[in-house]
């Protein structure tokens, strides 16, 4: 009898057993979004160009497919007013060819910075392509043409001089053989006085302190592109006035590195098409009125 239980009680329990190892296991099925994908394993959310929304590159950046537009870089001196100057309360960057530039560049689609640096070091730094173009009330020179391309010329500038105000004994050109003439460093003013006989030439890093000299009397004249002199005089109208007539013939133009013909191409249409739209024109009255 004892036999017969503990045969039935073996049975039962390799029954049990069988059974359990049989059974299904259940487990919940994990959720998911509306595109079938398990909630914790869901995508990133995507920005409408396809970037994970905090990994969009930055602006410039070049990543893979996005190559970071070019800056061109734009050399000025900002002391020829009313050409290029600094806003004294916003300390930006101001003037006739700022503004020109500004239109420019945008018909011709570039993206831009302004360098601000005194002129020679402008010409030379273009002349060795550290400076994409230039601008900067730049005469056009046969000597300049050697060394940088031009755009066509967008302003007549011929050179003028420019005296105290109430000076009467210099009439014009033939009046200053024996008179300290004052003009900028690099500019046609410079190469017009250096070429009058009989005159002292003082060289000056800037127009700003050629024209303070001359208020001030420790110079007779200035000689300067007539735009920039009329700059001076609207700034000081009861300190100084131009004398004579303009007495050469001469052009402002976009100056630009040698190798970049690419940025000629996009210029000279794009300064076309701004001239066309009245916008040199508006600029010439907002700036040279008094031309």
């Amino acid at each position: 009898m004892k036999k017969t239980i503990f045969i039935l009680m073996s049975i039962l329990i390799v029954t049990s057993m069988v059974l359990s190892a049989c059974a299904k296991t259940e487990t919940a099925d994990p959720a998911v979004d509306e595109q079938g994908y398990p909630m914790d394993q869901a995508p990133a959310e995507q920005t409408d160009q396809g970037y994970p929304v905090g990994e969009q590159p930055q602006a410039g950046a070049a990543d893979e497919g996005y190559p970071a537009p070019e800056v061109v870089r734009i050399a000025t001196d900002a002391t020829f007013p009313p050409f290029e100057m600094v806003d004294e309360a916003t300390k930006e960057l101001i003037g006739f060819d700022i503004e020109l530039m500004e239109a420019v560049a945008m018909q011709a689609g570039i993206q831009y910075e302004f360098v601000n640096l005194p002129f020679d070091p402008m010409l030379a730094g273009l002349s060795e392509c550290q400076y994409d173009m230039a601008i900067a009330a730049i005469t056009i020179t046969d000597e300049r043409k050697a060394q940088f391309l031009f755009s066509d010329p967008y302003v007549d500038a011929g050179q003028i001089i420019t005296v105290k105000a109430g000076n009467t004994s210099i009439q014009g050109k033939a009046d200053l053989n024996g008179m300290i003439i004052g003009a900028q460093l690099g500019t046609t003013g410079e190469i017009e006085a250096q070429a009058i006989e009989g005159v002292e030439y003082k060289p000056y890093d800037t127009y700003d302190l050629a024209f303070l000299d001359l208020i001030n009397g420790q110079i007779d004249a200035v000689i300067a592109d007539n735009p920039t002199a009329l700059g001076f005089i609207e700034k000081n109208p009861d300190k100084l006035m131009t004398v004579g007539e303009v007495f050469t013939s001469e052009f402002y133009g976009i100056a630009i590195c040698k190798t970049r013909q690419d940025l000629l191409d996009k210029i000279n249409p794009a300064l076309k098409a701004v001239i066309d739209s009245g916008f040199v024109a508006d600029l010439a009255a907002k700036y040279l009125a008094g031309e």
